[in-house]
């Protein structure tokens, strides 16, 4: 019930009187009053006024349950968990598709005590200050195509960002955020699968928002929301917003099967296009000149006139000619 007083304050132009609200959820004008009590602990501005109601002032950066179904929209993330402090968001959301949960299951936190990113590589996690959330999914493809939703989530996260902040990012492939050349946002795609199917794929998100500053040995290649725009950003509505449009870019993808109805979008956001490239493989490091990607996620790189080679996600490291971009 708090949750949807919660949105209702907010829908609202006006006041909500405590009788519509008591006939609205079936319970007392003191239940009411409670709900109210406790989401202004929480950190919210509720006025209230005799023979008016309740009218919704506004908020500072509320992380919590309640805040972020209030923010939410679509299917995905109407199903969240919420911790103030985990190990790993990944790996709670792992647990919770092994027992069960449905496609669309959210998993966030304040904070994380083991995040990880590509190559294990560990993801600094501090309090108050980022997003860190994994999504639930159980797609009916292919377990090869799977690694395409990456690439569906990296255009989520730039939407998001876009219409929360007004900042326009790019996506350096298949699935980092950046802004001026430096990372605002890592992706980490895990799933379980068998040869023809898959159980479930778990899509973590990490980014940094609210940090003022970073240590020596990674500010040269990391950067914040509010390091770009001079302003701290609302978490959650940030959250709801990248949910909102997953939804929309994963339903086009699974309508397709591939990605040929976003080449173009991902393309027109990708910093790499037109751009030489130095590509990290194990088999021997080389260079080209990076056209864009194909309908499978592979970023097609011209080695030489004529020749294209198709580099597949998840197997080489792309950095740009003089720096990570």
């Amino acid at each position: 019930m708090k949750t949807e007083i919660l949105k209702l304050l907010k829908e609202s132009d006006g006041y909500l009187s405590g009788q519509e609200l008591c006939g609205r959820f079936g319970v007392s004008r003191t239940a009411i009053w409670k709900a109210i009590r406790q989401l202004e602990e929480e950190g919210y501005q509720i006025e209230a006024v005799r023979n008016k109601g309740y009218h919704f002032i506004g908020s500072c950066d509320i992380m919590t349950k309640t805040e972020i179904k209030s923010c939410i929209k679509g299917k995905f993330g109407r199903d969240v968990e919420y911790h103030e402090v985990i190990d790993s968001t990944n790996i709670r959301a792992r647990r919770l598709a092994e027992e069960g949960a449905s496609s669309g299951t959210l998993v966030v936190s304040d904070c994380q005590s083991a995040g990880r990113g590509r190559r294990g590589r560990a993801w600094v996690s501090p309090s108050g200050k980022n997003i860190f959330m994994s999504l639930i999914l159980r797609p009916d493809i292919l377990p090869a195509s799977a690694s395409m939703i990456t690439l569906v989530a990296a255009l989520a996260v730039y939407d998001g960002i876009k219409n929360v902040t007004g900042l326009d990012t790019g996506i350096k492939w298949p699935n980092d955020i950046v802004a001026n050349g430096k990372k605002l946002c890592g992706i980490l795609t895990e799933m379980s699968a068998e040869l023809e199917g898959i159980h479930y794929v778990v899509v973590g998100i990490g980014i940094n928002v609210n940090m003022e500053e970073f240590a020596e040995e990674v500010s040269q290649m990391a950067t914040s929301l509010l390091l770009e725009t001079g302003e701290k950003v609302r978490r959650s509505r940030l959250v709801a917003a990248i949910m909102e449009a997953f939804e929309q870019y994963y339903e086009e993808f699974i309508s397709q099967g591939d990605l040929s109805g976003l080449i173009s979008v991902y393309n027109k956001h990708m910093v790499n296009t037109g751009k030489e490239v130095r590509i990290l493989d194990r088999s021997g490091d080389y260079t080209g000149v990076a056209l864009g990607i194909n309908e499978k996620g592979e970023l097609l790189v011209e080695v030489q006139p004529g020749e294209v080679k198709h580099v597949i996600s998840g197997e080489v490291s792309v950095r740009g000619i003089y720096g990570y971009v």
